[in-house]
C-alpha cells in the first residue's frame, strides 16, 4: 500500500476526494447602520458589516473564486413578530442589492428565519409559550419573498417549522420568482455548537430552548424523513447542520438522495479549531483542510464555512 504514498505527486494522482473552492459558501453578518465593520468577539476573523460596507467584502470573496455568500441579518429593532425581517429597507435586503450591483455574478443566499428579528429570540411567533408553527409559515414566506425581490439567488429557510418549504415555494412561484432556488436546512439539529453564532447574530432565546423544533442529535433516521419531506415540498438543495458531529447523517443522505447536499461547518466547530490552534495544540491550516475534506468525503456537495476565504487561499497554493 505504501507504494502509492511514496511522493506528493503520486498521492495527488490517486487522491479520492478533491476539495475545491467551488464547494464553498461564505457566511456574512449584516447589521443595520452605516460605515460598520466591527469584529465579532466570539468568532475569529468575522465581522458585523453594514449594508454599505458589505459589497467590499463580497468583492474580495468573489476574487478568491468563492461562488456564494450567505447573509444573516441583524435588525435595527426587534419585536414579537420580527417585522424587520421582510422590510424593503431591511439589512439583508439592502445588502443583497449592494452585492448584486457590485458583484452581479456572486450568488447571494439569504437565511430565512425570524430568530435574529424577534424580541423572544425564537424562530417564530410565540403563542401560549410555544412557537406557533402555522402562524410562522406566513411570515417566513413573506421574508423569503422580500429577499427574492431584492435579488437573492437562493433562499435558505433555517427555522425548522413543518411545511415551510412548501409555503415559501408557493409564494415565490405565485409572485413570479420560480427561478429562485430553495436551500433548506432540512436536518438541523439542536446542537451545542451554535454558541458563537448566537452571540454573533444576537439570537439566543430569551426563554427556553429550540429543542421543540430543531432535531434531537440522537436521531439519524428522522433526518432522512425531514430531508425527504423538504424535497417533496420543493427544496432544490438540502442541508445537514452541524457538519462534524453529523458526518454519518451527511453520508446517509448522500447514499439515499440524488439532489445536492450542503453541510454547515458551524461556528462552534470553527472556533474549536481556532482556539486549539491559538493554544499551539495543532496547525490551524492543516486541521482546517482536514476538517473540510472530511465533510466533502462524507458526501457534501456544498460546504458552508467561515474558513472559506482561508481555505480558498490555501487551495490556490496547493500543487
Amino acid at each position: 500500500m505504501r507504494r502509492l504514498r511514496s511522493s506528493a505527486t503520486i498521492r495527488r494522482m490517486v487522491r479520492e476526494t478533491a476539495l475545491s473552492v467551488d464547494d464553498f459558501i461564505y457566511p456574512l453578518f449584516v447589521r443595520a447602520g452605516e460605515g460598520l465593520k466591527t469584529p465579532i468577539a466570539s468568532m475569529t476573523d468575522c465581522y458585523h458589516l453594514s449594508p454599505d460596507r458589505i459589497a467590499d467584502e463580497a468583492q474580495e470573496v468573489a476574487s478568491l473564486g468563492i461562488p456564494a455568500v450567505l447573509l444573516f441579518g441583524l435588525p435595527a429593532k426587534k419585536d414579537e413578530r420580527g417585522s424587520e425581517a421582510w422590510a424593503e429597507d431591511g439589512s439583508v435586503q439592502l445588502a443583497t442589492r449592494a452585492i448584486k450591483e457590485r458583484v452581479p455574478d456572486l450568488l447571494v443566499v439569504t437565511d430565512v428565519c425570524l430568530c435574529e428579528y424577534t424580541s423572544t429570540g425564537h424562530c417564530g411567533v410565540i403563542k401560549d409559550g410555544k412557537v406557533d408553527n402555522d402562524a410562522t409559515l406566513e411570515l417566513l414566506a413573506r421574508m423569503a419573498l422580500s429577499h427574492a425581490q431584492a435579488g437573492a439567488d437562493i433562499v435558505a429557510p433555517s427555522d425548522m417549522m413543518d411545511g415551510r418549504v412548501r409555503a415559501i415555494r408557493q409564494v415565490l412561484e405565485h409572485n413570479g420568482f420560480d427561478h429562485v432556488a430553495i436551500m433548506s436546512y432540512a436536518a438541523k439539529f439542536a446542537s451545542s455548537f451554535y454558541g458563537p453564532f448566537r452571540d454573533a447574530a444576537e439570537s439566543a432565546p430569551a426563554f427556553g430552548d429550540r429543542r421543540g423544533y430543531q432535531m434531537d442529535p440522537a436521531n439519524a433516521r428522522e433526518a432522512m424523513r425531514e430531508i425527504e419531506l423538504d424535497i417533496q415540498e420543493g427544496a432544490d438543495i438540502v442541508m445537514v447542520k452541524p457538519a462534524l458531529s453529523f458526518l454519518d447523517v451527511i453520508y446517509r443522505a448522500r447514499q439515499r438522495f440524488d439532489c445536492p447536499i450542503a453541510a454547515y461547518n458551524v461556528s462552534g466547530e470553527y472556533m474549536m479549531l481556532n482556539t486549539a490552534a491559538d493554544a499551539g495544540l495543532l496547525d490551524r491550516d492543516a486541521a482546517m483542510m482536514e476538517v473540510l475534506t472530511s465533510i466533502k468525503r462524507a458526501g457534501a456537495d456544498i460546504i458552508l464555512t467561515y474558513f472559506a476565504k482561508s481555505a480558498a487561499k490555501r487551495l490556490r497554493q496547493s500543487p
